[in-house]
């Protein structure tokens, strides 16, 4: 009696093709349902507070590996996990305008993607750097809508990354008599603010 044949197949199963968004793919697949609006009280909160636990151990890890001293205190913000690195010296964690931290921060949302399987929209700062940008920003979006509503003249501001453009889309979105718009490229995509018509 002979053992039983394997089947023989000439041609295995093609791999699936590369999507757009391949560059994010999960490792560890996450175990909860998230077809919940993501802020809502349930699993979408549970999720926020996961990012934030797990971009907590990202940054802990890494503060260990640069040597550098500082906390991190998490909390969820609206609809989004928030990270914030405090104390010691963190200028070396912000850099140029901001440029390593918003590297740091697009990292750490990349190993947050990694271990949930969600893409996070998960907000950084760095020794207070966002909150204080936030409040300049505020200021400048407040003043450029006060001229333009008086001089009827559109101002382009000058580029900014995506966080500082939401802050001031955010402020004139407030103000009657003026609208804002983005335009251009990254990197030197910037605001335009127009009087209404």
């Amino acid at each position: 009696m002979s053992a039983p044949q394997q089947p023989v197949t000439e041609n295995p199963p093609a791999l699936p093709d590369d999507d757009a968004t391949g560059d994010d793919a999960v490792v560890e697949p996450v175990d909860v349902e998230t077809s919940g609006p993501r802020g809502s009280s349930g699993v979408g909160d549970d999720l926020l507070v996961r990012e934030g636990d797990v971009a907590g151990d990202y940054l802990e890890r890494l503060l260990d590996i640069l040597d550098v001293d500082g906390d991190i205190d998490l909390d969820v913000e609206g609809d989004r996990a928030s990270v914030a690195i405090v104390g010691g010296r963190l200028t070396d964690l912000i850099g140029s305008d901001g440029s390593t931290l918003e590297a740091l921060q697009e990292l750490t949302r990349l190993a947050v993607a990694q271990s949930t399987g969600v893409r996070s929209r998960l907000m950084l700062d760095v020794g207070g750097y966002r909150a204080k940008r936030r409040a300049g920003l505020t200021t400048l979006a407040a003043e450029t809508a006060r001229r333009v509503s008086a001089s009827r003249q559109p101002e382009r501001l000058n580029p900014m990354n995506p966080f500082e453009r939401k802050v001031v889309h955010d402020v004139i979105a407030s103000v009657s008599g003026v609208h804002s718009e983005s335009e251009g490229e990254e990197p030197n995509r910037r605001v335009v603010v127009l009087p209404d018509a």
